[in-house]
């Protein structure tokens, strides 16, 4: 076979203008036969095949469904009939330069089946190591990053390369997992890169480092944000545990998260009053151990919410100096008795006895079984015991565990307790005991309890529970836990509340929407079962204390024992909780969900085309956008008067964020609690701007009674975001357009745009140097030169509106004299936000709008059509509205 390609230049040419006919034409399957067919006829396809390559419109970059992927995805399964197709018997001068044109465009691709095509084809992996360096050098001085990354991977050059110089680019421009796949499997990158975003967890850490550091890199104003001590540390925490790294090397995460501990303990014990003072003390002592900057913030927090007296009793014990110490907090240290130090007192056994008060036992569930019937398990001959009870075909067992609260301070811990509960009778494996734990009859024990299919084993919510038993017995990693007869009834408890959601008419009330129910999870779950919640006083326990106390015994023992009453009540009644007789045929929660949903979007569709083709608004009655169902016991509640969204003012709760990011997308007044806000806040707030507050579980309790009637909603936090705000649009009447998707900025909840044309955003890009782009190799003195011949032309799509704007949004408009041209500035003192806009926009934009409260810039794409569609349900569309929507 000839290797020469001159005499196939004119062939390629035409085969290339071929394939661009019909790819135009969205002919793919010609466009694939064409390709197989020029590969025959081509006297060298290898060579071919890179002309067609470089002559392709964006060659190998953008989407996989590019013209160049398709050849170069057909050429790879045309090579699979003519193995004969290689490099094999080349010159080496012919043999080099292909390999460096191949090498050019794999500097393009951002696929990884591209690359690993390219490499193969081409035998690039064997050009002299030093060149590659130098390529990949090249490409991050020239500011492509993620090619750099992919290319580095694809070439095993990672332990060449400065990890900093490729990952930190990367993880300023959210592409974290790139990064992660950057350093997988070099144990000295892991932990390299572990340490590095540790350090930007450090309270002295600035982003203007990172910026001198690189400053060619733009990093818009969302990237920025996500540079946060909680998002970072979130991220630190999981990459330990995927790459099995010491927490010791990461301070900075662990301080903020034992921060975050100490602040979580103290609005459990001070304001929710949800934690024992004995439970609490342990905690405290753990979290803080002997760390000097956590005991400084501890005695701070201690004056936010208990006062200056147990401040300064904590302050003495751990002898924070005094320059260190909130004002007040050393004269009244000094005022106290010298013996009072703080220390936590060892209970006697008159203080701690096994019956609850009695005002306990009438509000919560109680162990129907007596003390003597509950037996620690702590040796061999006690395991044998157990075992004879438990083994039983057929027979329910009861099983939870306990381990003691990390507050995610470590990613997993390990069980302190192992509690079985079978009738009449609660054993408690004691795994503190290590001689006990490691013993292989132990290991034994488990692996057959869990294996055996004829056990059936009641839990709920085990993922978490089998997680840490992984943790506590490495063999189960070696070898993994083969499980098999479990029921967890947390899918039965969440296909009782999906029952009650559809409307059913009767039976006990899941989790009222609404009302906020101060019970969760499996206390919830026996309130709606057996009559009353669990007590969970001493679930956030130090488990791994010895002796438990006896509410610590008594706790883990009903844990277990409740399990066996609920399924016996819902074996004997399944029809009244609206379950299958079989309630092992209960699907998975997220099986079910998945079901549920893409039902859903069946029925959502459906009712979007009848909506548009007869005018009729979606909440019209007869259609799924009618109220919901008032639950069982109740009247139905009359609909609310009808409100536009701009006169709906909410504050959403810190946990509720994604809810209030979709509401303001659809034009809802929303004020949003930061991550690190009291929840008080939000009372706060809704009394002195009349806004309802939208929360979730406990702290509704506390929030309802701050407000007037009616002004407080809690939502079920399990449900998805864009559930939520259907909800809420739903329980508020709110009557939606498509005019009010967008009338609100996303990111200050400011409602007033200006529209700056695209030749005035380009002429305030040139005055600022931001559209010293290259062309063709040459610096294109106005973006119409520099797109005047594109090699391709796009077609118009979602993101390009080439006769202006498809939509008014419900807002205010500002006056192009609103915008100094000089300061870049607003009336209001905010900044236009250039450096978010990409030059490469302005010959598909025609119109920018921009936020004048903040100075964000937005532009009509293909997320508008997303969000209509979402909320296809509950807009409402008239007769007259534009056809583009």
């Amino acid at each position: 076979m000839s290797h020469s390609s001159q005499p196939e230049v004119s062939d390629t040419s035409d085969l290339l203008g071929c394939l661009l006919d019909l790819w135009n034409r969205k002919e793919q399957e010609k466009v694939r036969a064409e390709a197989r067919m020029g590969f025959s006829n081509a006297q060298d396809p290898l060579c071919c095949l890179l002309c067609v390559l470089e002559g392709c419109p964006g060659r190998l970059k953008g989407k996989a469904t590019s013209l160049g992927h398709c050849v170069l995805a057909e050429f790879v399964r045309w090579r699979q009939n003519h193995p004969q197709v290689s490099l094999q018997g080349r010159p080496p001068e012919g043999l080099h330069g292909l390999q460096l044109r191949a090498l050019g465009l794999l500097s393009e691709a951002q696929h990884a089946a591209t690359l690993s095509s390219l490499l193969e084809l081409y035998q690039l992996c064997s050009l002299d190591p030093a060149l590659l360096l130098g390529h990949v050098q090249s490409l991050l001085a020239t500011g492509c990053f993620k090619e750099a990354a992919m290319l580095g991977i694809a070439l095993k050059l990672q332990s060449e390369l400065d990890m900093e110089q490729v990952c930190v680019p990367l993880v300023l421009q959210d592409k974290l997992p790139l990064a992660e796949s950057y350093v997988q499997g070099h144990s000295h990158l892991e932990e390299a890169l572990l340490k590095l975003l540790d350090s930007w967890c450090d309270p002295r850490f600035s982003l203007a480092q990172l910026r001198r550091q690189f400053p060619d890199l733009s990093v818009s104003h969302h990237q920025a944000e996500r540079i946060h001590p909680k998002m970072l540390s979130k991220q630190v925490f999981r990459l330990m545990e995927r790459f099995n790294i010491n927490p010791a090397l990461c301070p900075n995460s662990v301080t903020k998260r034992k921060l975050d501990s100490l602040k979580f303990l103290m609005y459990k014990r001070f304001v929710e009053k949800g934690m024992s003072e004995e439970n609490w003390r342990d905690h405290i002592q753990a979290a803080v151990a002997d760390s000097p900057e956590l005991q400084g913030h501890l005695v701070e927090l201690l004056v936010k919410y208990s006062g200056l007296q147990d401040a300064a009793q904590w302050s003495r014990r751990y002898g924070v100096p005094k320059d260190q110490l909130p004002l007040g907090v050393w004269d009244t240290q000094q005022d106290l008795p010298v013996t009072e130090r703080g220390d936590s007192e060892v209970p006697s056994p008159s203080a701690d006895p096994w019956d609850p008060p009695i005002a306990d036992q009438e509000r919560y569930y109680q162990l129907p079984i007596p003390k003597d019937s509950v037996q620690f398990v702590h040796t061999q001959e006690d395991l044998e015991r157990c075992k004879n009870m438990v083994f039983q075909p057929e027979a329910p067992v009861g099983i939870d565990m306990e381990w003691r609260a990390g507050f995610g301070s470590v990613p997993c811990q390990r069980l302190a307790l192992i509690q079985l509960a079978v009738l009449e009778q609660v054993f408690l494996l004691d795994l503190c005991q290590a001689e006990f734990a490691g013993h292989e009859r132990t290991v034994e024990f488990i692996r057959t309890l869990f294996s055996d299919p004829k056990i059936l084993k009641l839990g709920y919510g085990m993922s978490g529970d089998l997680k840490s038993m992984t943790t506590t017995w490495p063999e189960f990693s070696a070898q993994p836990l083969q499980v098999s007869g479990v029921l967890d009834l947390l899918n039965v408890h969440q296909q009782m509340q999906r029952s009650w959601r559809r409307g059913a008419d009767r039976g006990p009330r899941p989790v009222e929407v609404g009302e906020g129910p101060a019970e969760k999870g499996l206390s919830l779950m026996v309130q709606q079962v057996l009559g009353k919640p669990l007590d969970k006083m001493e679930q956030l326990s130090n488990w791994e204390r010895r002796p438990l106390r006896s509410r610590q015994v008594r706790y883990a023992a009903i844990d277990a024992y409740c399990l066996l009453e609920v399924y016996r009540t819902l074996s004997l009644e399944p029809a009244r909780f609206h379950l299958p007789a079989d309630l092992r045929s209960v699907q998975a929660g997220q099986a079910a969900n998945n079901k549920e949903k893409k039902s859903r979007k069946e029925r959502e569709k459906e009712k979007g085309k009848q909506a548009r083709s007869r005018g009729v608004p979606s909440d019209a009655p007869g259609l799924e956008g009618r109220p919901l169902p008032a639950p069982a016991g109740r009247a139905p509640a009359l609909r609310a008067p009808a409100l536009r969204p701009q006169q709906l003012r909410v504050v959403c709760d810190n946990m509720l964020q994604g809810l209030g990011r979709f509401l303001r997308c659809l034009g809802v007044d929303v004020l949003m609690l930061e991550n690190g806000d009291d929840h008080r806040l939000a009372a706060k707030l809704a009394r002195e701007e009349g806004r309802v507050i939208l929360t979730s579980g406990q702290p509704y309790q506390t929030l309802r009674s701050q407000v007037g009637e009616g002004r407080c909603l809690a939502l079920d936090c399990s449900e998805k975001a864009r559930d939520q705000t259907a909800r809420v649009l739903r329980h508020f009447n709110v009557q939606l357009t498509p005019d009010d998707i967008f009338s609100r900025c996303q990111a200050c909840n400011g409602d007033e745009y200006m529209k700056l044309p695209r030749e005035d955003m380009a002429e305030i890009l040139r005055e600022r140097g931001l559209l010293q782009v290259q062309a063709r190799g040459k610096p294109a003195e106005n973006w119409e030169e520099q797109y005047d011949e594109p090699p391709f032309s796009p077609q118009p799509g979602p993101s390009m509106a080439p006769e202006g704007p498809r939509y008014g949004p419900h807002c205010r408009w500002a006056p192009a004299s609103h915008l100094d041209r000089q300061s870049l500035t607003f009336p209001g003192g905010a900044v236009l936000q250039l450096h978010t806009v990409p030059p490469g926009l302005l010959p598909r934009i025609p119109v920018f709008f921009i936020c004048t409260t903040c100075g964000k810039v937005f532009w009509e794409g293909s997320h508008f059509e997303r969000v209509l569609n979402q909320f296809q349900d509950v807009l409402r569309i008239s007769e007259d509205a534009p056809t583009s929507q």
